[in-house]
């Protein structure tokens, strides 16, 4: 494989991205997305594991949470938005197409990409959130809708930067998911200190407008026809089984669901060598 440079940021929509590019220069590029309320840092224990078999990691700090990256508005937050985002990376990239890789909402909209961009992807592995449309269907049970009861405290203005900026309101309600001390501490210092939280918020506040279509381009009802590895883990409590199960009637590929019993949504900082394992199995076929 052809020796490619390495790639820092990028710009796209009139925002420039930080992107954190490591590994083999020549390896198949693995493109590595987070969720919230977490940035690129969250992949460190994944992606030396990735390096150790020759692939190429490139982690961006996404919309919201680059600090040239921050545009005000919800509509600025959609899924379309986002998909256009990671497709102006892989572009950039120039290396063909990539693995693709995303946690929590970097989950959502990694199954997006696939679904609407598949030309882009060699193969998907997605982490704790299922497929946006069976999300969607898992929400008018009673169970997901009671788990998912901060979606709609998120949508209120202000109120949900004040109390996530507090230290001891923000690590009771980020311990409960299943955070320890130190996560908590590096969400201080990344989300509330570098002043990413409004952005990274605007991805929840997003969601009416995505489900109404208005923000364009999600995929969020399309299947997914690349090659797909999704993981979830029956100890998080944002995320029921029934969301997860319903994923496997959104992709028309090879498709694998793996549960990893007793981890919280946090699956990888909490299990990186069996998320990197299960990765790997999917990347190195």
């Amino acid at each position: 494989m052809v020796r490619m440079a390495r790639l820092t940021r990028f710009d796209h929509d009139g925002l420039t991205f930080d992107v954190d590019d490591a590994g083999p220069e020549d390896g198949a590029p693995v493109v590595l997305l987070h969720g919230f309320p977490q940035r690129a840092t969250m992949w460190a224990g994944v992606a030396p594991l990735l390096h150790e078999a020759g692939l190429r990691t490139l982690a961006p700090d996404q919309r919201g949470y680059s600090s040239g990256a921050r545009p005000r508005g919800r509509a600025a937050y959609g899924l379309g938005r986002v998909v256009g985002d990671v497709a102006a990376l892989v572009e950039r990239l120039g290396a063909g197409p990539v693995h693709l890789m995303g946690h929590d909402w970097g989950a959502a909209a990694a199954w997006s990409t696939a679904a609407s961009r598949p030309e882009l992807l060699r193969s998907l592995v997605a982490v704790s959130v299922p497929h946006p449309a069976a999300m969607a269907r898992a929400l008018r049970t009673r169970d997901q809708l009671r788990r998912s009861w901060y979606m709609g405290f998120f949508q209120l203005p202000w109120l949900p930067e004040l109390a996530l900026s507090r230290p001891a309101l923000a690590g009771r309600f980020l311990g409960a998911s299943g955070m320890d001390r130190e996560m908590v501490a590096r969400y201080g210092r990344e989300i509330v200190g570098d002043g990413a939280l409004r952005g990274a918020l605007g991805w929840y506040r997003a969601m009416p407008l995505t489900a109404r279509g208005a923000t364009g381009g999600s995929g969020l009802a399309r299947r997914v026809r690349v090659p797909t590895t999704y993981v979830w883990s029956d100890g998080d409590v944002a995320l029921g089984r029934l969301g997860a199960e319903l994923s496997a009637e959104h992709v028309v590929a090879d498709y694998r669901f793996e549960v990893l019993p007793g981890l919280s949504h946090w699956i990888p900082d909490e299990a990186p060598e069996r998320l990197a394992r299960i990765a790997l199995e999917r990347f190195l076929e």
